[in-house]
């Protein structure tokens, strides 16, 4: 396996930072979906059983397996932990694991994308399950998540690191603050939180978070 070079980077992959169009919105969600209901079939579970154990309603898990809505990273992390696996099982294709080694790859503009209810994201190295951390790169609108209801909270921490435009960063009990390029930040992700660009173009963010599998 060769290692990624300067000319590789994924910060600079015109691949990256093209849009998905709605097509390709609805298609992630639905391949998402598939994921979610089959980890749910293997592991026995009623929706009603689901819910409990994410924390979750049942007309939300209902809606995420059958494609209707795009979950926000802190609905995925739920569904992880409530079904004792890692992210990557949501959003990686089952081929595409790899448990025998603890290195992985990810090539310019080939992680995993995920459409969230407020940021797009692509997750990264996903060819290694049981991660303790999570890296992926996000892109960021104007709404982004920093109304109420968009603001996320779950256990572990954050790195955020800002590679293009400016956000403005919330976190429960502090002051907004202003990130430009090459700014970053670091923060308990348990206080609720968001980010949203700040300028007419949208954002493109480093996202690393720690991972806790399990039920708390």
């Amino acid at each position: 396996m060769s290692q990624t070079t300067k000319k590789d980077s994924p910060f600079v992959s015109d691949a990256q930072t093209a849009l998905l169009d709605d097509s390709e919105k609805q298609q992630i969600r639905l391949e998402l979906g598939k994921r979610v209901k089959g980890l749910r079939s293997s592991a026995e579970m009623t929706l009603e059983q689901a819910a409990e154990r994410t924390g979750l309603a049942v007309s939300t898990i209902y809606k995420i397996e059958n494609g209707k809505v795009s979950p926000s990273f802190e609905n995925l992390l739920r569904l992880a932990r409530g079904y004792g696996v890692g992210l990557e099982k949501l959003i990686a294709e089952p081929e595409g694991e790899v448990t025998t080694t603890r290195l992985t790859v990810t090539r310019a503009g080939q992680g995993r994308s995920v459409e969230g209810k407020a940021y797009a994201y692509e997750i990264l190295c996903n060819g290694l399950t049981g991660k303790k951390i999570i890296p992926l790169i996000g892109t960021v609108g104007a709404a982004g998540g920093t109304t109420p209801e968009h603001l996320d909270r779950h256990d572990g921490e954050e790195l955020l690191f800002i590679l293009a435009g400016e956000v403005e960063l919330r976190v429960e009990h502090y002051e907004p603050v202003i990130l430009k390029a090459g700014d970053c930040a670091y923060y308990d992700s348990t206080m609720r939180h968001g980010v949203r660009s700040t300028g007419a173009e949208d954002a493109r963010v480093f996202w690393a978070c720690t991972h806790i599998e399990g039920l708390d």
